[in-house]
């Protein structure tokens, strides 16, 4: 059973017996700490697992964490667990004191359901107001789960982690503030618009009206773009050629295609992935993408675009990843995208070439 498998598996767990769940120590014991043994961790074990850590920073108050994931004698991860019921907003404040008091990058918040990972990326040692990953275990994406693997003992690497843990948690900023604005747009967001489009004063009344005529746009202009969508994915067949670098000038480019592009959370992760993988290569700067109607492009430097590789995720059953190897694009099959990190060295190989040119 892989990873992906734990996962759907724990998450059946809880939908079958969270009613039955009545204490905060009931959930450690039938969501938590099934949660920790998924991630490659011995709960029984004290070198790898310590319940009831002493996080006290003043050492007079006796405040323990939960449970700490130890490696080589020090902590690296934080557990705070609450009743399945509780709502996590209230109980932030708590985890922050416990990781200001300790060794570890990475403090998570949970009720046992949803999972809060925080690290110190803005300031050194102390928490972030806002998690750079959150999950949900009953409804956990594909893309979630990858990342939530990079916390499992076999592959558990600080720096890759911190390498795309900054890009996570603004992408995560700003799909809940984009969603907000969808729900009910703001009266800043809707006085831009208004101003782009009314020539009279946009007073309180102009405001109100263009308030609901700004909602509606935006539901509409989704359902465009969902209906341009499915319509491209009904029309498009296999690639019957391999591509060249000439198709660098892709149809992402095109005025009249351009709308019909859509980028996907799971292709950003693809994208980070491999930006995770030249890490020590390249600077992550130059590591962009493109995305394009039947695949999505990731290449060396903005305005050059030296083709890297393209990841083919519109077919979620038959996922495809093309690397350059100088010459053309080398297909190879994949799963899931954790199978990405098998072709690792192709990829370093793809990027080498252009800096043994520049040197």
């Amino acid at each position: 059973m892989d990873f992906k498998d734990y996962c759907k598996q724990l998450a059946n767990r809880i939908s079958s017996l969270k009613e039955q769940i009545s204490t905060e120590e009931a959930t450690k014991n039938a969501f938590i700490m099934p949660f920790i043994q998924m991630l490659g961790y011995d709960v029984f074990n004290p070198i790898e697992v310590i319940p009831e850590m002493d996080c006290d920073l003043v050492k007079k108050k006796g405040e323990k964490i939960d449970y700490a994931i130890m490696k080589d004698g020090e902590p690296i991860m934080l557990f705070e667990c609450k009743h399945w019921k509780q709502d996590l907003n209230l109980h932030d404040n708590q985890l922050k004191k416990y990781f200001v008091a300790s060794k570890a990058r990475f403090g998570v918040l949970t009720n046992g359901i949803t999972y809060r990972f925080y690290t110190d990326l803005v300031q050194q040692n102390i928490m972030d107001d806002t998690p750079f990953l959150e999950i949900n275990l009953e409804n956990i994406k594909d893309s979630q789960i990858e990342e939530l693997k990079k916390f499992h003992k076999s592959y558990f690497d600080i720096d890759n982690i911190l390498s795309t843990a900054s890009e996570l948690k603004y992408m995560s900023e700003l799909k809940n503030m984009i969603k907000q604005e969808f729900n009910s747009p703001s009266s800043d967001i809707v006085r831009i618009f208004a101003k782009r489009v009314y020539d009279g004063v946009v007073n309180q009344r102009v405001l109100e009206q263009f308030t609901e005529l700004v909602k509606r746009s935006f539901a509409n202009h989704i359902n465009d773009v969902m209906s341009e969508r499915l319509n491209v994915a009904i029309k498009t067949t296999e690639e019957t050629t391999q591509p060249t670098i000439q198709e660098q000038t892709d149809v992402s480019n095109d005025v009249d295609t351009k709308n019909m592009v859509v980028t996907t959370e799971e292709e950003l992760e693809g994208f980070y992935i491999v930006k995770s993988i030249l890490r020590n290569i390249i600077q992550p700067e130059r590591v962009t993408y493109r995305d394009a109607i039947s695949y999505f492009a990731i290449f060396c430097d903005d305005n050059n675009r030296k083709p890297i590789c393209r990841l083919y995720f519109n077919n979620t059953n038959n996922k495809k990843i093309r690397i350059w190897n100088g010459e053309d694009f080398i297909k190879h099959d994949i799963l899931k995208l954790d199978d990405i990190y098998d072709y690792q060295e192709e990829i370093k190989n793809s990027v080498q070439s252009y800096i043994d040119t520049e040197n």
